[in-house]
């Protein structure tokens, strides 16, 4: 088939993240089976017009803003398509305006709802967090897909209906560690944040609830890990050099996959702190290496932690998480239980379950 997915960011773009892996690893995958896969999209500064990524071709124009209304002007250009695949991140593509007579799919990871109010200034995100209701009917498709169960319950509320939804597994690109004994842990309580520092991922939660929870645990150590070419992201990292308790703080900045599998494994938890999550991958990751989560009780995290199986789900304040943090080493916890329900219930998460429900909605 020919195949033309419309995303205002592909694997390449700075701000690529877990959707944008998403997207990379399903592409890749429906070239591999031999569709033709086009994927439209933003071109960031220094950016090609036109690449080809793991098989599929990439074609960029506009900026995060601007690209709606360039993919449309590309889109008039291709050959026509069997389907399009209409990534929804944050603004719809509004594609049923310009693709009547091909088959269209809205792809959610998840509804952006009040993270409008972290990642926008206030007079846009106020017009946002408002119109989303109201354009979301306006592009409705009848045929979706929904990154999590969170987000499918988000599209029925605003009119989408439970037949047309079709939930596909996330996915990861860690392989799982082959037995638990190979995650030794530190001999001190650790705790690590992974993951883009972004207003939305809330690092700076994280960081106040580790000094509300030092002084009942001194022996606590936080690693901050993650990319923090923000103001955001800077802001936390001078906020943890000034901590009183910085001697305790390691910062790991943007760190590669041989350095992110030894920092997963050797720490006891994940502590995750997001506003709204699609799937929270990070979580997964971690729980792929034998590393449980404290994660903040809201949707994507909710999913990732299999509804407090996989880690403990706490209340989205930092005193909750401190709490948490102090519970989760306590003699009540049973870790190693904890442990190995992350690890088992992290190998149903992988990007080859995640093509083959892929296909089924195809109808490849």
């Amino acid at each position: 088939m020919n195949i033309i997915w419309l995303s205002w960011k592909d694997i390449h773009h700075p701000q690529a993240g877990g959707a944008e892996l998403v997207t990379d690893q399903l592409c890749r995958r429906a070239a591999a089976d031999g569709h033709k896969v086009t994927i439209i999209t933003s071109r960031p500064k220094g950016a090609a017009a036109s690449e080809n990524i793991n098989g599929y071709k990439v074609l960029r124009a506009g900026n995060r803003y601007t690209v709606y209304w360039h993919a449309w002007r590309t889109y008039r250009r291709q050959p026509k398509p069997d389907i399009v695949i209409e990534e929804v991140n944050t603004v719809p593509f509004f594609a049923r305006f310009y693709t009547r007579g091909t088959r269209r799919i809205m792809l959610f990871h998840q509804l952006a709802r009040q993270v409008w109010f972290y990642e926008y200034f206030k007079p846009l995100a106020l017009i946002g967090y408002w119109a989303e209701p109201i354009y979301l009917r306006i592009a409705r498709s009848n045929q979706v897909i929904a990154m999590s169960p969170s987000t499918k319950a988000d599209l029925q509320k605003y009119g989408y209906h439970n037949s047309d939804i079709h939930v596909i597994s996330e996915g990861i690109t860690l392989p799982p560690i082959k037995n638990l004994s190979s995650a030794k842990k530190t001999k001190h309580p650790s705790i690590i944040a992974y993951g883009s520092m972004r207003p939305m991922k809330r690092t700076m939660h994280v960081l106040r609830a580790f000094e509300k929870a030092k002084p009942l645990l001194p022996d606590l150590r936080l690693t901050l890990a993650g990319r923090s070419n923000s103001d955001y992201g800077q802001s936390v990292l001078r906020a943890a050099k000034d901590s009183q308790y910085a001697g305790d703080i390691t910062i790991v900045d943007s760190p590669s996959q041989a350095d992110l599998l030894p920092l997963l494994r050797s720490h006891h938890y994940i502590v995750a702190a997001a506003v709204k999550e699609g799937w929270g991958l990070t979580i997964t990751e971690a729980a792929s290496q034998g590393t449980p989560a404290i994660a903040y009780d809201i949707d994507g995290q909710r999913d990732a932690v299999f509804g407090g199986q996989a880690g403990l789900l706490v209340r989205p304040d930092t005193d909750s998480l401190a709490a948490a943090m102090v519970r989760a080493f306590g003699k009540d916890t049973d870790y190693p239980a904890l442990q190995k329900a992350a690890w088992d219930m992290s190998k149903q998460i992988n990007f080859d379950n995640s093509h083959k429900d892929f296909l089924r909605v195809i109808g490849d």
